[in-house]
């Protein structure tokens, strides 16, 4: 079943890693105005989800790679919180912002599911 999840979880995270170049301004929007060089992170960010996601498809996460993936995730915590604040859309959907804010525990549940692999 860790398998699965695992691979799962790969694919998601590679894929969101690759649209953050094909679909760059969608990721740049959503980072909160006070943070300088949108475009950079943007695209850092893209990098780093297409690594750990194949990471996660070739092994299983150590303890290590666990915490690095979910400091990750807890560092990009404020585009979703920005996102769901100024109600911008997720890519070319305008989402109700009960469903805006209903995403941000998601993020913690994605968490705890790292945690668990």
């Amino acid at each position: 079943m860790k398998t699965i999840i695992r691979m799962i979880l790969a694919i998601l995270f590679t894929f969101a890693g690759i649209l953050h170049f094909l679909r760059e301004t969608n990721f740049t929007k959503i980072i909160p105005s006070y943070i300088p060089l949108k475009k950079e992170i943007t695209y850092i960010t893209g990098i780093m989800e297409v690594i750990m996601g194949i990471y996660l498809f070739m092994k299983r996460p150590s303890t290590n790679a666990k915490k690095w993936i979910n400091r990750f995730l807890l560092a990009v915590f404020p585009a979703n919180v920005y996102m769901a604040r100024k109600q911008l859309p997720l890519g070319n959907k305008q989402l109700s912002q009960s469903a805006l804010y209903g995403r941000l525990p998601l993020q913690f549940a994605l968490m705890k599911l790292i945690k668990w692999l």
